[in-house]
């Protein structure tokens, strides 16, 4: 839809709007979280990362991102990016399986256990497939017409950002394994995949940025009387997946890092109970006495002639 307001700073803090697609998921997920989490110890600081992935998640949609994104090409990557990216990192690292899975009866809290057990939760909740789907789903974006059909229809687009923040949140779910995950796997894999990853997002922008203007037709039959001009629109769309993407996976890193300290020190306190189970069950052995050299074999040979 057309927008009658050139995009500035001013505009930027005024543009809001409605968006039911947006409102409604933030708030079904926002009220079970925290109604989940009442009478539980969850620390703090998960309960303000959900908090903070529910916000971008207005943001992206309500604000003025989502105001923009149907006129922009850079404010429609950033819409994107945080959807794909931010929100479901923020609402992972929040932990909000285990805290449902607390506020479950017995018996539900049963089944849930046996359906992440189960063969089809370890395919689909596996980091291979959940990574492949992160990284293709950009490049489907940009370089089909998907991408042109999620801004002209509206019930394509509200299926698209319903799928980013999915098939974000099931890739750090995942990856970040603070949840209960089917089967857990060394934060070694997780590096790869990180690196593997990031040179997915550049090489797109490197395509976007290098490559043809795209969806010309989309943008110049709106028939704006402001804007960039459609090479510089494309620029910094591009810029904001490749640079903005690699700033954005910071916080991941650091999890990550954390990660791999916390499992270091595992398998630590693992191979000293291991080394103190052995120790107890060795004969321990006989007391020497006597001076030094009498407990010598050669010493004490010589001695002896």
């Amino acid at each position: 839809m057309p927008i009658d307001l050139p995009f500035s700073p001013e505009t930027a803090l005024f543009s809001w709007q409605f968006d039911s697609a947006t409102v409604l998921p933030v708030a079904i997920a926002g009220i079970a979280y925290f109604w989940s989490a009442r009478g539980q110890a969850v620390p703090r600081t998960r309960m303000t990362s959900f908090g903070v992935g529910l916000l971008i998640w207005i943001i992206a949609g309500c604000g003025f991102i989502g105001v923009y994104s149907h006129v922009l090409f850079w404010m429609r990557a950033l819409q994107i990016l945080l959807l794909l990216y931010l929100v479901p990192l923020f609402l992972a690292a929040g932990t909000p399986v285990t805290v449902f899975r607390a506020a479950l009866t017995e018996r539900r809290r049963q089944r849930l256990d046996a359906y992440l057990q189960g063969r089809v939760a370890r395919v689909l909740l596996h980091p291979l497939p959940t990574s492949l789907g992160l990284i293709a789903l950009p490049w489907l974006l940009y370089l089909t017409g998907w991408y042109v059909a999620s801004l002209r229809y509206e019930p394509v687009d509200v299926l698209t950002r319903s799928v980013l923040v999915l098939v974000g949140f099931t890739y750090y779910y995942a990856r970040i394994q603070a949840d209960p995950v089917p089967r857990r796997f060394t934060q070694g894999i997780s590096l790869v995949i990180t690196i593997v990853e990031q040179l997915g997002d550049g090489i797109l922008g490197v395509v976007l940025w290098q490559g043809p203007v795209r969806f010309a037709h989309y943008y110049a039959a709106l028939g704006l009387t402001w804007g960039l001009d459609a090479r510089l629109d494309q620029t910094i769309g591009a810029g904001i997946l490749w640079i903005l993407g690699d700033v954005i996976g910071l916080p991941f890193l650091l999890l990550l890092g954390r990660s791999f300290s916390a499992e270091d020190r595992a398998q630590a306190k693992a191979v000293d109970r291991e080394l103190d189970a052995r120790t107890a069950v060795e004969k321990p052995t006989t007391m020497q006495s006597g001076l030094w050299w009498e407990n010598d074999p050669q010493f004490r040979d010589r001695m002896r002639r």
